[in-house]
């Protein structure tokens, strides 16, 4: 059955192309990519993004449980603060990559459409030891995505609140319109963002009185954001990371705190004891080319050493970038890949870089005060 997000009709009016994603009718895009990336980069763009799954956990030994579910620390937090984690099996592998609320009296779990049945199944199952309430609030709620340099100072005119006090991967409940909103400094793009959760029957209302107040706030797409969190180095779920790949290898260590327990753990020890076998890096091209997932990498002697989850042609760059797996031994920044000639005829050359490939989002100014968890 294909589903609509309660922003559809809005789509429609504002001319989006759509496509079926994972069961949702939603917007590749309404311009082209490269208006909608650059629209991010130097003024402000607004995503729906209400495909997303969200659950949420309460009552007793919550805090525990969700705990005990992620890589994660749940304690570590402050009240409305956020953080990104991953949700594994027991062999290791990568269930969900999620972001994690620790709101008042009750855990808000953020994570990717196509995992949604899949992840509700596993809380519900690792629940019976603990026996909270969980509740799969998806249907109900709309969620907009306000990103770019600009963003802050856009959402701040529309509310009494004062943003400038929620720090990256913190949150708030405030208003806009009268309407109650959680309000939470993250996303997907390398830039200052907010993240913006409501009521689904207020999304039209919310939608119009945004375009109503910025006429240069431009509507983007599944496009432009896959492209822009390619450009960060984020990992996608289906490409990046699955349930045959561990946070380890995946370059996800810092969301993974040894010092508690949690599903996965005794698997990641012993990843970590025996060695990595391969890493996930960022490959950035010298040419024009568009790297596409599944095409093998190659050393300066032929030999088959990795393979490209993720690739594009980055707008912002104005090169090929690519995130792939490459076997650890070649897992260097500097060294010289080759991109699917076997031959090395025409040699398609790129170099292992530092992540990110965009190196100047405005999110960096908020991230430098802020200890990020």
């Amino acid at each position: 059955m294909v589903k609509k997000t309660p922003f559809y009709k809005k789509h429609l009016e504002y001319n989006a192309k759509m496509i079926n994603f994972f069961s949702y009718l939603m917007p590749i895009s309404y311009r082209s990519i490269k208006e909608e990336v650059l629209a991010v980069r130097n003024n402000c763009g607004l995503f729906d993004v209400s495909h997303m799954g969200r659950i949420e956990i309460s009552k007793k030994n919550y805090k525990e449980f969700v705990n005990y579910l992620i890589t994660n620390d749940v304690f570590s937090l402050k009240e409305n603060q956020a953080c990104y984690a991953c949700m594994l099996n027991e062999d290791g592998g990568i269930v969900d990559d999620l972001v994690v609320y620790n709101l008042k009296e009750r855990i808000l779990l953020v994570v990717n459409c196509a995992n949604l049945e899949k992840d509700y199944n596993h809380i519900l199952l690792i629940n019976k030891k603990f026996n909270c309430q969980v509740k799969n609030i998806s249907e109900e709620i709309a969620q907009l995505a306000l990103q770019g340099k600009k963003a802050y100072e856009f959402l701040s005119f529309l509310t009494d609140d004062n943003l400038s006090e929620i720090g990256f991967y913190f949150s708030k409940e405030t208003k806009i319109l009268d309407i109650p909103v959680l309000i939470s400094r993250t996303g997907y793009t390398g830039e200052d963002g907010f993240e913006i959760y409501f009521d689904k029957n207020y999304a039209e209302r919310i939608w119009d009185f945004l375009f109503e107040k910025n006429p240069s706030l431009l509507p983007c797409g599944l496009g432009a954001r896959d492209m822009l969190r390619l450009e960060m180095g984020y990992c996608l779920y289906g490409q990046d990371i699955d349930e045959d790949k561990d946070p380890l290898s995946a370059n996800l260590s810092f969301i993974v705190k040894f010092n508690k327990d949690f599903i996965g753990k005794s698997a990641l020890l012993k990843i970590k004891e025996k060695g990595l076998k391969r890493k996930l890096v960022g490959i950035k091209f010298s040419d024009k080319i568009i790297p596409r997932p599944k095409m093998n990498l190659y050393d300066s002697n032929n030999s088959l050493i990795g393979f490209i989850t993720s690739g594009t042609f980055s707008f912002s760059l104005n090169c090929g970038i690519a995130l792939g797996y490459v076997d650890i031994n070649y897992a260097q920044v500097g060294f010289k890949v080759y991109l699917e000639d076997k031959n090395l005829e025409n040699k398609k050359e790129g170099e292992i870089v530092k992540l990110p490939f965009y190196q100047f989002g405005s999110i960096k100014k908020i991230k430098k005060s802020e200890k990020e968890v």
